[in-house]
């Protein structure tokens, strides 16, 4: 109450006395209820004011309120922060311990998450990983043992013998052979020979691909040594055929040129398709065998598929290999290579040349051009110009031959895909016709399936019966 007086006595000269007496008795209830709660207070919070006091909230809370109506008063000062803090105390406290708990563990669970999240990353990536070489793995796998059987199965066929071969030349020829001695047999089983059974003789050789003129002269020799009105004797007449023919292959029957000019040279031609590149593998893998040194010289620069193509020929049978920039001069190319087979002592330079459609002129003059170089660089070359020719072609391959030899000389002939044709007959036509001699025919797609054209091996096994091929 004293210190309520004091106050009232300063207040006195400023405040009219209605106006300060309620502010009095307010301040002076305030002042006892302060006093009220900190005798309760004091003795069971000594120990526990300490606390909030080391924490830092209290201080934030001093700045804020300072209101003091008189700062003269230095009780009304004290008392009116101490009830707030003391009000907010217990609050902070709980507060600060919710906080303080809460801070450190928050922090601590966030970075637990974020290594939890990190950690399933790179074992997803692990898995994929290892997938992607064993995929790799596996196709490595499956071309490795594929070009060791391609080696022994070609292997296996070089060192076939001629009974061998013969056996596949007549399974090959076996679709033609069953086309010509099937139907004779037909036509002449009734034992009855007049022009009627002539006829159809006739039109059984031009089915097998004869051809025409050739058939033409078969049957008047034939039918002039059975005689008018002779029986028709199916073995006599199948006899007397297979002689026929044998007359006619004997007459193109002729041996590769040999290899006495160091290098030799052969020009390979013919159209797309006939199993060009295929053969000049075959024909250099023979010489190889014989341990020659042989050169092959890709001279289609028009084609890029067909220079890689006789490139892996020429790496699967270990020969030389010279190729040209694609699109460069065929003529070019020819004439590095004879330069190079010199250089190198080759015993065999085999020229490739671009397929060439026998009805363009533009390009057959071409192929002339190149010929006419190889020949100006080295004497007597080329030593063979062979044209390889498709055996199901048919009448077509005639006339091929035909325009190949009027314009580069054609040498010989390589017959391929004779087998599993009808129409094998038409190496007949060629050497009947045009009297080209035949150097290689083919049987299959082996090394070993090119050979050296042997005419009575060939007759024998173009009328030799299924059951006689068998044993």
């Amino acid at each position: 109450m004293k210190e309520a007086t004091e106050l009232l006595s300063a207040l006195e000269t400023h405040i009219d006395l209605e106006i300060a007496i309620p502010v009095a008795v307010a301040v002076a209830v305030l002042a006892a209820v302060y006093f009220l709660f900190r005798k309760k207070e004091v003795s069971p919070e000594t120990g526990v004011q300490e606390p909030p006091e080391a924490v830092s909230a209290e201080p934030e809370e001093v700045d804020s309120p300072p209101e003091p109506p008189a700062p003269e008063a230095p009780p009304v000062q004290v008392a009116e922060p101490v009830p707030e803090s003391q009000f907010a105390a217990p609050e902070p406290v709980a507060a600060e311990e919710k906080e303080i708990a809460v801070p450190p563990t928050d922090p601590v669970s966030a970075a637990e998450t974020i290594e939890i999240r990190k950690e399933p990353v790179p074992p997803e990536e692990t898995e994929t990983e290892p997938e992607e070489p064993k995929a790799e793995e596996e196709p490595e796998e499956t071309e490795v043992p594929e070009e060791p059987e391609e080696e022994v199965v070609a292997e296996d066929k070089e060192d076939d013998t001629e009974g061998d071969f013969f056996s596949r030349l007549s399974l090959g020829l076996s679709k033609t052979r069953r086309g010509i001695l099937q139907n004779l047999e037909h036509v002449f089983s009734s034992g009855k020979i007049d022009d009627a059974a002539w006829d159809e003789f006739e039109e059984i050789l031009i089915m097998s691909d004869m051809g025409v003129a050739t058939t033409a002269k078969l049957r008047e020799k034939v039918s002039s040594a059975v005689g008018a009105g002779g029986s028709g004797d199916m073995e006599k007449i199948k006899t007397l055929l297979e002689k026929e023919v044998l007359d006619i292959l004997r007459e193109v029957e002729s041996p590769v040129a040999e290899l006495s000019a160091k290098p030799t040279v052969f020009m390979v031609a013919g159209v797309n398709g006939v199993g060009k590149t295929t053969s000049i593998g075959k024909i250099a893998n023979r010489f190889m065998q014989e341990e020659k040194k042989v050169m092959v010289a890709a001279a289609d620069t028009f084609r890029a598929a067909a220079v890689e193509q006789l490139g892996v020929w020429a790496e699967r049978v270990g020969s030389d290999f010279l190729r040209g920039q694609t699109g460069a001069d065929p003529s070019a190319v020819a004439y590095d290579a004879v330069k190079a087979s010199v250089s190198r002592g080759i015993d065999l330079l085999i020229i490739d040349t671009a397929g060439r459609v026998h009805t363009k002129t533009g390009l057959m003059d071409e192929l002339k051009k190149l010929r006419r170089v190889v020949a100006r660089e080295l004497e007597g070359a080329p030593h063979e110009t062979l044209l390889v020719v498709d055996a199901t072609t048919g009448q077509n391959a005639v006339e091929q031959a035909r325009v190949f030899g009027e314009a580069i000389g054609v040498t010989g002939i390589v017959l391929t895909k004779l087998d599993g044709t009808a129409k094998g007959g038409i190496i007949v036509a060629i050497a009947e016709q045009l009297g080209l001699p035949v150097k290689y025919i083919g049987v299959g797609e082996g090394l070993g399936d090119l050979r050296e054209f042997d005419a009575e091996q060939f007759t024998k096994a173009l009328f030799t019966s299924d059951k006689e091929a068998l044993h």
